[in-house]
């Protein structure tokens, strides 16, 4: 839990004051570059930002060694508890060359939140750990602030966290970030795939941008092109694309599942649709997306020019425009688009699931 007192690290670069009555070097925390009065003052600041994310089920609220969350009051008869873990990787590093940190919060708890949605749970409490050179309250608090923005989209409860100041360790204007997410689903609609027979529909819904993954290969085509971060692209600033949050889809997933049948989920990260979506399919299966269907950003089509990225690695490693895929039954495709469009989200049939054999899970036809 984060605490009046920030945990940190201590290691001793720098000498203190002479102590005059034992001959000896008095050193303090501060003196190693560590600021508890600081992590009190952070404290303080976020509070109200966690208590504006208190849900139904949450005990408690900051301050404590642990977070309480009784899954009963929160309205599960039979809950079966999913948790995962998640970073945002180095578009951290495009934050910081902007001094953009007020979005990157939301990134933290879309990587989580999305991947519990993907079993058909409900996100229910959140926790972060923000570790950092030397702590700077107002940089530390926009960015808390947009954890918490991210788990009201996500309705999820921010219950705590911790803040690390380790200065030998990060330098100056450096920092780090990881998120803690747990969820609950009642047992008798738990999302595993199993379902998923040929003929089902596969539908994609729209990423927001390139959202938290292949940020190392995205700064390597920025460093080899020369590309400025403040260069047009489609009427923004291509920076401001770059860090656009990634989409969170938690609340338009769940209303989905409450009215039509979803056999899978996949959330679209690392691996692209070609790694993701077979994760959820069961053997004898694969999928047919035809990469016509719908609209590419922008941003993807700069990448594959700029970097000259093989269409194969464009796929591998970005969403390409799709950043949640679901699958239903075909004859709830049009049910299931309405509904989606009415949670406000771009979503179009992309594709159909087959029987198939062997290691190619799925298959491309269209533009790539």
């Amino acid at each position: 839990m984060r605490s009046a007192a920030v945990k940190r690290g201590g290691r001793l670069p720098a000498p203190g004051r002479p102590d005059t009555m034992a001959g000896l070097m008095t050193l303090t925390y501060r003196d190693a570059g560590v600021d508890i009065d600081a992590g009190n003052r952070l404290v303080d600041r976020i509070k109200p930002l966690a208590a504006a994310t208190r849900r139904a089920g949450m005990l408690g609220g900051l301050g404590g060694f642990g977070a309480l969350f009784d899954p009963a009051a929160a309205g599960f008869n039979r809950a079966i508890l999913v948790a995962t873990t998640d970073g945002v990787g180095t578009k951290l590093m495009l934050a910081g060359q902007l001094g953009r940190h007020d979005t990157i919060g939301i990134d933290l708890v879309a990587m989580c939140a999305n991947d519990i949605v993907v079993q058909g749970a409900e996100p229910l409490f959140f926790l972060d750990y923000f570790a950092t050179g030397r702590l700077d309250v107002a940089t530390a608090e926009t960015i808390v602030a947009g954890i918490a923005r991210g788990c009201s989209l996500a309705g999820c409860a921010l219950v705590g966290g911790e803040t690390a100041e380790m200065p030998d360790l990060y330098r100056a204007g450096e920092y780090d970030l990881a998120g803690f997410c747990v969820g609950a689903v009642e047992a008798d609609r738990i999302i595993d795939g199993s379902r998923v027979a040929a003929g089902d529909a596969v539908l994609g819904l729209a990423s927001s941008g390139v959202h938290s993954n292949g940020y190392s290969l995205v700064r390597k085509v920025l460093a080899a092109s020369g590309t400025k971060l403040d260069t047009q692209l489609d009427g923004r600033p291509l920076g401001e694309i770059l860090l656009e949050p990634t989409r969170i889809y938690v609340r338009a997933a769940l209303e989905l599942a409450r009215r039509v049948p979803v056999h899978a989920i996949a959330h679209i990260t690392g691996g692209g649709l070609i790694e993701n979506v077979p994760r959820v399919l069961p053997a004898g299966t694969g999928i047919t997306i035809d990469a016509g269907t719908w609209p590419r950003p922008a941003v993807f089509d700069w990448l594959q020019r700029t970097g000259d990225i093989p269409a194969q690695d464009m796929l591998r490693t970005f969403n390409m425009g799709i950043g949640m895929v679901l699958i239903v039954p075909a004859a709830q495709t049009d049910a299931a688009l309405a509904a989606l469009a009415a949670a406000g989200e771009q979503a179009w049939r992309i594709g159909t699931v087959e029987a198939a054999s062997g290691a190619e899970r799925v298959r491309f036809s269209g533009r790539l």
